[in-house]
């Protein structure tokens, strides 16, 4: 993603503050230095718990920590934060407060605009209001409400109806501060469109699926920069991948991610495919990708 935009504000999976905590924190704190700028998205209620994690994360050198207000996964749900703490921002506002005090780089918040039958842009503000008492200059906001009763976390993706203007509405309550709005952004419109109301886009899925879509983006608003090829952005992708499997990362858990890079393209599913068929074999290396080029009609 760093080679198809250089500015853009990059951030993790969710990672609960447990995993962290408990678990092998290297495993998910670790990055690359060329990933910069990048943010950690960290999942929990616990405020001791949250804030330890930050205590931890402070020290790989993250640029901003963010508190996972917009999940609605059932995993989520059971653990009790997530999408439902929307409806306890007192909670929300103690873990930022102790978050905060364990770093010196911005926490900020993402969140939905509501949560199953509170659906109101008076719930929004009854949300972020107690968090900007406690100093949180920065959410961003999926335009949906989050339905935990009746619908899967893919069907929350996209079946409850955008609201932008409910976003909208937040930052011209809140001239000061910084309102960052996601979902269902796809096209370079709908970003311009958005950008005339709030500080900054956040793109999700079609990021993921489509990842030149990126790079599309970056030379829109940076019309200087020389965007690489698809086959350029594999080229330089592979001494990393030799760096990572040398350390034992299974190559597939590099690849899985680079799938899209020729979405729309002549020869995407040769390329699909023949990682899909190879990625995942014992000793596999950066040549999977060589040989996936290789194996499409067309590359570029």
């Amino acid at each position: 993603m760093r080679l198809l935009s250089p500015q853009s504000m990059l951030y993790t999976e969710m990672v609960t503050a447990a995993a962290i905590v408990h678990g092998d924190a290297s495993r998910f704190l670790r990055f690359s230095d060329e990933e910069h700028p990048v943010a950690l998205q960290l999942g929990g209620s616990d405020p001791d718990w949250m804030a330890r994690a930050t205590a931890m994360a402070a020290g790989y050198g993250y640029d901003e920590i963010n508190i996972n207000v917009g999940c609605p996964s059932d995993r989520v749900q059971s653990g009790q934060f997530g999408a439902c703490l929307m409806a306890r921002p007192d909670v929300v506002a103690e873990c930022f407060s102790a978050m905060q005090r364990e770093t010196d780089v911005p926490v900020t918040v993402k969140s939905r605009i509501g949560v199953d039958d509170q659906d109101s842009y008076e719930f929004l503000l009854s949300f972020v209001e107690p968090l900007v008492a406690a100093g949180c200059r920065k959410f961003i906001v999926h335009a949906r409400i989050a339905i935990l009763e009746g619908l899967s976390p893919k069907e929350n993706r996209s079946v409850p109806p955008l609201d932008y203007e409910r976003v909208y509405q937040l930052k011209r309550d809140f001239p000061e501060l910084d309102i960052v709005i996601n979902g269902g952004l796809s096209t370079i419109d709908d970003v311009d469109q958005a950008l005339r109301h709030v500080d900054g886009a956040m793109i999700g899925r079609q990021a993921y699926h489509q990842p030149y879509f990126l790079a599309e983006l970056e030379r829109h608003f940076n019309p200087g920069w020389q965007a690489p090829s698809r086959a350029e952005v594999v080229e330089r992708m592979l001494p990393y991948i030799d760096r990572e499997v040398g350390e034992g990362v299974p190559l597939n858990s590099i690849t899985r991610h680079m799938l899209g890079l020729f979405a729309a393209q002549p020869g995407a599913r040769a390329w699909r495919r023949y990682i899909s068929q190879h990625a995942h074999l014992e000793a596999a290396g950066s040549e999977v990708l060589v040989n996936a080029l290789n194996a499409m009609p067309v590359a570029g």
